[in-house]
């Protein structure tokens, strides 16, 4: 149930800031990770996420550890951490990708562009081709992007047990939400 959420969270790295020529980094990108199911709706979030951005090359890189993700309910999270997710043998999600024709982007300052990302998502020992939208808005001194997608538990061989299968969805909703700074 709460691999689901780690396994969102992982592929919304892709959304990062943009400015030719200059390096941006953020430690605290944020990850929101839903799963609505008709028996329940489990939510949680990770405020730890870790990106760096090259904005010469529209290269990046977002990892999260899946213990950070925090949820209402104690229970959830030690289900999320040891049954689903096991992120003693898996303790992050990394997302490596590049902003799809990112030479034929013109950045403005205080401009919200539209992307794609491309890139590999890694997690719960596998690694998959991932695609996602996301927004980007440049600013002076620094870059924000979010991003929202899904992610099937069952790519990422996260196993459910039956006993459980109808409080956990198949596809877990992620929101990612970034603001980077230069680095000096």
């Amino acid at each position: 149930m709460k691999k689901h959420f780690f396994l969102i969270i992982l592929f919304i790295g892709g959304f990062t800031g943009f400015s030719f020529g200059q390096k941006y980094f953020s430690k605290t990108g944020r990850v929101h990770i839903v799963s609505e199911a008709p028996v329940e709706k489990i939510e949680a979030d990770n405020n730890n996420g870790y990106v760096i951005f090259d904005a010469a090359s529209g290269r990046f890189e977002f990892s999260v550890l899946i213990k950070g993700f925090t949820f209402q309910k104690a229970l959830m999270q030690e289900h999320f951490n040891e049954n689903y997710m096991e992120s003693d043998d898996y303790p992050k999600a990394v997302y490596k990708g590049s902003i799809a024709d990112w030479s034929t982007i013109h950045l403005m300052n205080d401009h919200v562009f539209q992307v794609n990302v491309e890139g590999q998502l890694t997690m719960h020992g596998v690694t998959k081709p991932f695609k996602c939208p996301a927004s980007i808005i440049m600013k002076s001194g620094g870059v924000s992007a979010t991003s929202s997608f899904d992610i099937a538990i069952a790519d990422f061989n996260i196993q459910i047990p039956k006993v459980v299968k109808d409080n956990i969805s198949k596809n877990v909703k992620v929101d990612v939400k970034v603001d980077l700074l230069p680095m000096k």
